[in-house]
């Protein structure tokens, strides 16, 4: 069993329910596995080969099917590679690269290499978002625009909400659900599915717990590609109202949406990022 799961039984679980996931994807796909100084990683290709590549990065506790409607859209103009981050509950190797140093940027290099990909459009979004800025901060000739969807690292963690949902998890009959609810900011009937996959992973994964590393002004206005930054109001794990202010005042050419009455888990914004990533 890795150690990044409770149990081997939980392990199984959840990558049982992600292959029967993937099976299930609304569009072709060839599934990749490149492999990484830090270990083997997975992932699933859509859309035309000789399409220009865009590649996804998901959140803490998730895996590619968080993609799995926006790249179908993303597919249609688009080389899609969404990838199963390490360290997290999907088919890359379960290692965790320090997030204070270079090593996640060189995984993804060795990640793009094996795609044969020079240059990229790049969107991530949490823990995704917070590996593509770094990405784009310290390799800028390898990325031609960023997405973010809620990304860590700019706007501040709320560490008092998080450890409140953990604790509620714990010890409040039926609160794991409650908890999980009230991080992703997901609640309606439409949302049940995706919801009962969120709780079974984090009732037998392990996240990460460290703090992000905050982005530096000087970081963000180093920031010369196009960006798109997409954060909800009500976010529950960043402060998302902060994340778009600093963006506007250090990334003067970015282009940002607050959503109203939206948690952190952004969904449905294939068609936005796709007149982006057209631009």
């Amino acid at each position: 069993m890795s150690a990044i799961y409770r149990t081997p039984a939980a392990e199984r679980g959840i990558r049982e329910r992600y292959r029967r996931d993937l099976a299930a994807w609304p569009v072709p796909v060839e599934h990749v596995r490149v492999p990484t100084r830090a270990g083997g990683t997975f992932v699933v290709s859509c859309g035309p080969e000789d399409a220009p590549p865009v590649v996804l990065l998901h959140g803490s506790g998730a895996n590619t099917t968080a993609w799995r409607d926006d790249s179908a859209v993303l597919a249609r103009r688009f080389r899609v590679h969404c990838v199963d981050l390490v360290g997290e509950p999907g088919l890359s190797a379960p290692t965790r690269p320090p997030l204070d140093s270079d090593a996640l940027a060189s995984w993804l290099d060795e990640v793009l290499d094996g795609l044969g990909i020079t240059s990229t459009a790049l969107v991530g979004t949490s823990l995704g978002g917070w590996v593509a800025l770094d990405y784009t901060d310290r390799r800028p000739e390898r990325v031609r625009r960023l997405g973010l969807l809620c990304p860590g690292g700019v706007g501040r963690q709320r560490t008092g909400r998080i450890l409140g949902a953990m604790l509620l998890g714990l010890l409040v009959p039926g609160g794991r659900r409650r908890s999980v609810r009230a991080m992703t900011g997901l609640g309606d009937p439409e949302h049940r599915e995706l919801l009962d996959a969120v709780h079974l992973t984090f009732s037998g994964f392990r996240p990460r717990t460290e703090r992000l590393p905050v982005f530096s002004d000087d970081a963000l206005r180093r920031l010369t590609v196009p960006v798109r930054l997409i954060v909800g109001d009500r976010d529950a794990m960043f402060d998302s109202r902060q994340t778009a202010r600093r963006v506007r005042a250090c990334v003067p050419h970015a282009e940002v949406t607050v959503l109203p009455g939206t948690g952190h888990a952004i969904l449905g914004q294939g068609e936005a990022l796709a007149a982006f990533l057209d631009g």
